[in-house]
């Protein structure tokens, strides 16, 4: 398919209410989702689409209990954002293998480890990680 940057362009809008957000984030993952095949001809991974849309699938699960209708709004504009960029060609293939589909959670540590460490709590994700 040739690169046609904007025909994956949407205006930015405010959500109405949940169920407005609600609609706006299933058509997002059913973009996602459908589009599973093509990131991989595209890019030429060695995995499977059933591999990126259980990955897709991950990540709309981590933000399932987002309630404020702004910050999904926020989530669902980086998310449009990053799918224009994969579906244009925009990234590489490091970044689909290493930011996209990479697993982010971390491994629980142990008492000792945190002790080992200096750390008496877990440390927390960094905050502006810029993937949905």
């Amino acid at each position: 398919m040739t690169t046609i940057p904007a025909r994956l362009a949407r205006a930015t809008r405010a959500s109405t209410d949940l169920s407005d957000a609600r609609g706006r984030t299933l058509k997002l993952y059913r973009d996602w989702y459908r589009s599973a095949p093509e990131i991989v001809e595209l890019y030429a991974l060695n995995v499977s689409p059933a591999f990126i849309r259980h990955s897709i699938r991950q990540r709309f699960e981590h933000n399932r209990y987002v309630t404020d209708p702004r910050a999904i709004d926020v989530l669902l504009l980086k998310s449009r954002q990053e799918y224009q960029e994969t579906m244009n060609c925009w990234k590489q293939t490091d970044h689909i293998l290493g930011v996209l589909l990479q697993d982010r959670t971390r491994p629980q540590k142990t008492f000792l480890q945190n002790f080992y460490e200096g750390r008496d709590e877990q440390a927390v994700l960094p905050a502006a990680s810029g993937v949905v």
